[in-house]
């Protein structure tokens, strides 16, 4: 069986509400509360939900852009796995090398007063990797690689000289320009006019073949995810409540949220007649949640089971197919 090269365990993140002077904070937001998957090497997993489940939270640990509460985040290293949520600042350099971010916002991720050479080398002059010259060179061939072409034209303009969908190949090219194994993508493509998403997701996945990168990739799209992801995992207030492989947990969803999403996604068939949703009400807060079902309030299949019992674990149900969920029984193998 092949090592994971990103296995996450209990991973938690708490924020204090609110706390006075000399007393310490009572009330917490679980924003992150007991999250566990793992990723391979070369696989993509899809982190989907609503917007405030968690998901960036959880994007921004993994890459040590937060800090952590509590839980492992794992990474392999030359064959042994190594504590990310807890490393030091000597191993902080070399992880850096090896895991990179794309954010969500290509017109906020960038320093207005550098130039496109100067974002994109900045990774390899901070890791201290080759010459002014060969830097130059790397920085050329990776602008080729994500279509800014001629490199030559795009190195030394601002970032407010390129669009919005150029802007995002430089953040592309600048994540990939130190060869990471694991890449965090925040969302990279919903900000951008649809018309030149699909380019942008096809140049990550080619791009991600060419340097044998990972992905968490975040996003609220289903469609996205599908074009994208190996897998999918479903995040509920802080909680993954259903993962599985991309054509199986869209063909058959088990757990109620999931259906809920995918009965929210267009038909582009004017005659096609949208059953109705299942669920009802909004999302409760995640202040210190009961430790409840934290779907208990808007499921339609709840039971006395749910009401008496604390959150149900994420287990496999059938072939790798894991539910959060006491009504959904596991499939005789």
């Amino acid at each position: 069986m092949t090592q994971p090269l990103v296995k996450v365990e209990g991973l938690k993140k708490l924020y204090p509400v609110q706390r006075g002077l000399f007393r310490k904070a009572t009330e917490f937001i679980h924003a992150v509360d007991d999250v566990s998957f793992e990723i391979a090497p070369g696989e993509s997993l899809g982190l989907v939900g609503e917007s405030g489940c968690g998901k960036t939270t959880t994007g921004r640990m993994l890459v040590r852009l937060t800090g952590v509460t509590e839980g492992q985040i794992l990474l392999q290293d030359t064959g042994s796995m190594i504590d990310v949520a807890n490393i030091d600042r000597d191993g902080m350099k070399r992880f850096r090398r090896r895991v990179q971010m794309i954010f969500q916002d290509p017109y906020e991720s960038m320093n207005p007063r550098r130039t496109i050479y100067d974002t994109i080398s900045e990774p390899l002059q901070v890791q201290g990797i080759g010459t002014i010259a060969e830097r130059e060179e790397r920085v050329a061939e990776l602008l080729e690689l994500v279509g800014l072409i001629p490199a030559a034209t795009f190195m030394f303009r601002f970032p407010h000289e390129l669009s919005g969908g150029q802007r995002q190949r430089v953040a592309i090219a600048r994540a990939l320009v130190i060869d990471p194994t694991f890449v965090v993508a925040d969302e990279p493509t919903s900000m951008l006019d649809v018309s030149i998403r699909i380019s942008i997701m096809e140049l990550m996945l080619n791009l991600a073949k060419e340097f044998d990168v990972s992905y968490l990739y975040i996003t609220h799209d289903l469609a996205v995810a599908r074009y994208m992801c190996d897998r999918i995992a479903v995040m509920y207030l802080g909680k993954i409540v259903e993962m599985g492989s991309t054509e199986e947990l869209l063909h058959n969803p088990r757990h109620p949220y999931t259906r809920a999403l995918l009965s929210a996604v267009p038909v582009p068939d004017p005659s096609y007649v949208r059953p109705p949703v299942e669920i009802e009400g909004g999302i409760t807060k995640a202040i210190n949640p009961a430790p409840e079902c934290r779907f208990i309030d808007r499921c339609p299949w709840v039971q006395d089971l749910c009401r008496t019992s604390d959150h149900p674990p994420l287990e496999d149900k059938s072939s790798g197919h894991m539910v959060a969920c006491y009504v959904v029984k596991k499939e005789p193998v």
